[in-house]
């Protein structure tokens, strides 16, 4: 396992330090149209972020008998994130509850109150600049356990809400978003966020916006990031989704008369979302007004027993729960591909 910059393909590192892991975890209404996503158990997908928030804290699940995963049985990439603390250690592994349906159980939850956002193409309903500076306020006050913070997010139909949400800003982006299908539904994807679009003009302000058609997960991870990086690295752990939080407070720059401190600001993804033909995460990146630091770590399953695993290296999933960014921890702290596969056999042995 190698991790390197996205753009030059040059070898690089996340720190040799350890790392606190935190989940933003949180609910999209949008995630229940049918057909949109396969990021859980269908007509249980609202519960995949309480799964996977149950799953990284304790290595079990409570509010369900099983594991996320998808319709063709490819399990949450939760078990990546949660096979590199077994591994390498987190110095604290938490979780943000941005609107849940349900609450984890047995899990450290940081709470603020939020609710599941509504869906995208009736209208998201959410008080963006709210939840964008409660995200500030806490990226103020988090105490930090270890050396740095890694971020990931567990947000189903989230890849939808984020290309909405960069689209009604005015960037460039139509068909950059990855999907967890191997075959994208774009279809139903570009439908719901036409009808998201339809909802938004020019005389609304950027929050106005971002109301709509955004969700609780992207607006206070993109307040969060403004303050943190004033006081500690920060690695967005995900794929497209991470790079809209970015682009997001980017825009929100002139507005807020502030700025993230860049040099303190990183997103490490997969391999697989990456080499994915059918997005495009370095045309996002490249719409920010600097130079982003942005990495991947190579990573497969071809090794594995279990034969489902094989299909993250055909293109289902990709990302999500900070795999990436995860994998990357491990790279740094020298855990090698096939004990990741092995762990995460494990685990999933033990728990049928």
């Amino acid at each position: 396992m190698k991790t390197y910059d996205i753009f030059s393909k040059v070898e690089q590192k996340l720190p040799e330090y350890k790392a606190d892991f935190l989940l933003m975890a949180s609910v999209t209404k949008t995630c229940e149209i049918e057909g949109i996503t396969q990021a859980g158990i269908p007509g249980l997908i609202p519960l995949t972020p309480t799964l996977d928030a149950e799953f990284i804290a304790t290595g079990r699940v409570f509010s369900l008998p099983e594991l996320a995963e998808t319709p063709n049985g490819v399990p949450t990439p939760a078990l990546i994130t949660k096979a590199v603390d077994n591994l390498a250690g987190f110095s604290a592994l938490e979780v943000c509850d941005l609107g849940l349906e349900k609450k984890p159980q047995q899990t450290k939850l940081y709470e603020f109150g939020f609710q599941p956002s509504n869906r995208i193409d009736k209208g998201a309903g959410i008080d963006a600049k709210a939840v964008f500076l409660k995200g500030m306020e806490f990226g103020a006050s988090y105490e930090l356990k270890g050396s740095y913070l890694i971020v990931g997010e567990s947000t189903p139909a989230g890849t939808t809400t984020a290309e909405a949400a960069i689209r009604a800003l005015g960037y460039d982006a139509a068909g950059c978003f990855s999907s967890s299908f191997l075959n994208a539904p774009k279809n139903i994807k570009e439908q719901t966020i036409q009808k998201a679009l339809s909802l938004v003009n020019e005389g609304m302000s950027d929050f106005e916006k971002l109301g709509v058609v955004a969700d609780n997960m992207l607006l206070f991870t993109a307040g969060f990031i403004y303050e943190a990086t004033k006081r500690f690295e920060v690695v967005l752990a995900g794929g497209t989704q991470m790079a809209a939080v970015m682009l997001i407070a980017d825009k929100l720059r002139e507005t807020m008369l502030l700025r993230p401190d860049h040099k303190n600001l990183t997103l490490a993804t997969t391999q697989w979302v990456v080499e994915d033909e059918k997005s495009d995460i370095e045309k996002l990146l490249s719409l920010l007004s600097y130079e982003p630091n942005a990495v991947y770590t190579t990573f497969s399953f071809a090794n594995a027993e279990i034969p489902v695993l094989k299909k993250y290296d055909e293109g289902e999933a990709k990302e999500g729960v900070g795999a990436g960014g995860a994998l990357g921890y491990a790279a740094t702290h020298g855990i090698q591909n096939d004990e990741i596969v092995q762990n995460i056999e494990l685990m999933m042995y033990e728990m049928m």
